[in-house]
């Protein structure tokens, strides 16, 4: 260090200072965090995650990072609400729109390639919309049932994730009873084609060859599912056990397997019955079961909700339509990464298969990365 100073001429001389010298100031240690595991919750206690690779702190209840996190990968698995059964001898409700990133190989909707994990960026806020099913009760005279509504992930620099609602099941309206197109398609009345299912998500709902209001095989076609078309309304000769909805996809993202996307099955007219139990191969899948022929009992189910099941069709006159099931939404992430900041009320678990937390929205809420 120097200093200027004038000399008695008046040049200018720089001389040297020597350091400054402090007396009876105490040196600081440095604060060094050990990697290991949560500490006791105390609030504003600290620590340093090896696995995540960062610095947390207590808040209130819960472990939040301290400063900016590199991205992280979280899979995910969305179903939107499954279509409502048809009015009448109805067909069955589609699955609701299926997609997912979880797992290998062809086991998305529609038996297709599993999609890209979503990149989550520290700060962005996930908004998760569950759709719900088409709904209960009687829609009108042989009218279709309504479709489901659709599911979506959004958030900043993220291509909006949506799957589509299920096709609404067919009525009997004679000459032209077709289901609903959808996620999954609807399945036909006691004549017509099933609606069409959407690529990468579902498959067409059945078919039905009959020509009219009484004629043969006088049972609706069920919806179609994640996983196979629904079954036709003249698949056995004997007239019975036809129209099951079609099956659902499994998938292990909650660390155990759960089949979901079922179509369902369609409502029969005496003296025919309809797909029901085992045969109705939907119902594993959250399908609900068709109406029994022109009787108050066994009325037309719902899909279950959870799993975007396709309603029943209604059995008779007046007779309830199954409602479609609740769609979900399920994102799976490693422990490490997991943020701890929802909205919404969804169901976590941690610890799942010892390395990973899952997220299980029902309805809609946000997840913050």
């Amino acid at each position: 260090m120097t200093r200027a100073r004038d000399n008695a001429d008046g040049s200018r001389l720089d001389a040297p200072l020597a350091s400054p010298t402090f007396t009876g100031i105490a040196t600081a240690p440095s604060l060094v965090l050990t990697p290991g595991s949560a500490p006791a919750d105390t609030e504003g206690a600290i620590y340093y995650d090896s696995i995540s690779d960062s610095i947390k702190f207590r808040n209130a209840s819960e472990w939040q990072k301290i400063g900016v996190t590199p991205p992280y990968f979280a899979d995910f698995l969305i179903i939107a609400g499954g279509g409502q059964g048809g009015d009448q001898h109805g067909g069955g409700g589609g699955a609701g729109g299926y997609r997912t990133s979880y797992g290998s190989g062809n086991v998305s909707g529609r038996l297709s390639a599993v999609e890209s994990a979503i990149t989550c960026n520290d700060g962005t806020v996930y908004t998760c919309t569950v759709g719900a099913g088409g709904p209960a009760g009687h829609p009108g005279s042989g009218i279709d049932g309504s479709n489901g509504s659709p599911s979506s992930i959004s958030g900043s620099a993220l291509t909006t994730i949506s799957s589509t609602g299920g096709g609404g099941g067919g009525g009997h309206h004679d000459g032209g009873a077709a289901g609903q197109n959808g996620g999954a398609g609807g399945g036909s009345g006691l004549t017509g084609s099933g609606g069409n299912g959407t690529a990468n998500q579902g498959f067409d709902g059945g078919d039905n060859p009959g020509t009219g209001y009484a004629s043969w095989p006088n049972v609706g076609s069920g919806g179609g599912g994640a996983g196979a078309v629904g079954g036709d309304g003249d698949a056995n000769s004997s007239g019975d056990q036809n129209g099951w909805g079609g099956t659902g996809l499994a998938s292990t993202i909650t660390g155990s397997s759960v089949t979901r996307g079922g179509g369902g099955g369609g409502g029969s007219h005496s003296p025919h019955t309809p797909a029901s139990g085992a045969n109705n191969l939907g119902a594993a899948g959250g399908g609900g079961q068709g109406g029994l022929g022109n009787s108050v009992s066994p009325d037309a189910t719902a899909g279950t909700d959870g799993k975007g099941g396709g309603g029943g069709g209604s059995n008779g006159a007046n007779r309830p339509c199954g409602a479609g099931g609740d769609g979900v939404i399920i994102l799976r992430m490693a422990d490490g990464d997991y943020s701890g900041i929802t909205t919404g009320s969804p169901t976590i678990a941690t610890g799942v298969n010892g390395v990973d937390t899952v997220i299980t929205f029902t309805g809609t809420g946000t997840y913050t990365a």
